[in-house]
């Protein structure tokens, strides 16, 4: 009994709007909605019906304020894609979806990466580097 230890479910993200948040990060992602979810709670599924993120709704959620300022990040998302040239096009594909840049190390030789705040203000993180 002593070496069991709890599973991770899923990430839940708090937002003023689930839905709306869960469906930029559905698109994002090519997840899906689990069906029956009320208005104020979202989970995404993967490909295998696996629940990754959730959204709950939230009266006022002011978004952090990364890199500098009073608020900030209290968690984020890394997303990784295998080449530059997918960096690229996802980065194109995130901005189009609502995601406003807030650094940009693309040219970065090690690891390119740019960061982003998602529709509610969450930071995360789309960089090259292997998915595991």
């Amino acid at each position: 009994m002593a070496d069991r230890v709890p599973r991770l479910r899923q990430v839940v993200l708090d937002a003023t709007d689930a839905r709306e948040l869960a469906d930029f990060y559905r698109r994002l992602l090519g997840f899906s909605f689990r069906p029956g979810d009320p208005d104020d709670w979202a989970v995404l599924l993967d490909s295998s019906g696996v629940p990754r993120l959730a959204f709950q709704r939230v009266p006022s959620l002011p978004p952090p304020t990364w890199p500098a300022g009073p608020r900030p990040q209290m968690l984020h998302l890394d997303l990784t894609v295998e080449t530059v040239a997918e960096l690229d096009e996802q980065h194109e594909r995130a901005l189009a979806l609502g995601a406003r840049l807030l650094e940009d190390r693309s040219g970065d030789p090690e690891e390119p990466l740019r960061v982003y705040a998602d529709p509610a203000g969450h930071p995360f993180c789309l960089f090259v580097g292997p998915a595991n």
